[in-house]
């Protein structure tokens, strides 16, 4: 299996949503935008979001595994995809990539 490398890239913040629906909470995501893991064997890096990963396994898993090409042509490189966690309010856009093997 491929390793898959995950990169955050991007957060956007809807403070408007937030203040019309969330609660008022002092934690939320400690995710650095710039921050990489592996996945070895299509496994969840360790100390990784809980939530992100729900929204980006079956990705992960497909790259791992030789998979791509999502969607027909959806991204430029046919080995990646770029995915978002569910947080609707501060959403983290993710690129995943599958890695050459050594």
């Amino acid at each position: 299996m491929k390793k898959v490398r995950i990169t955050a890239l991007r957060q956007t913040c809807h403070e408007d949503l937030m203040a019309k629906y969330e609660n008022p909470i002092e934690h939320t995501c400690d995710v650095r935008i710039g921050q990489t893991w592996l996945s070895v064997d299509g496994q969840k890096p360790e100390n990784f979001c809980d939530s992100a990963w729900e929204s980006m396994c079956f990705f992960v898993e497909e790259l791992a595994a030789g998979g791509g090409n999502f969607y027909d042509g959806w991204m430029k490189n046919p080995y990646s995809a770029m995915i978002s966690c569910n947080d609707g309010f501060r959403p983290v856009s993710f690129y995943l990539e599958a890695m050459e093997n050594d």
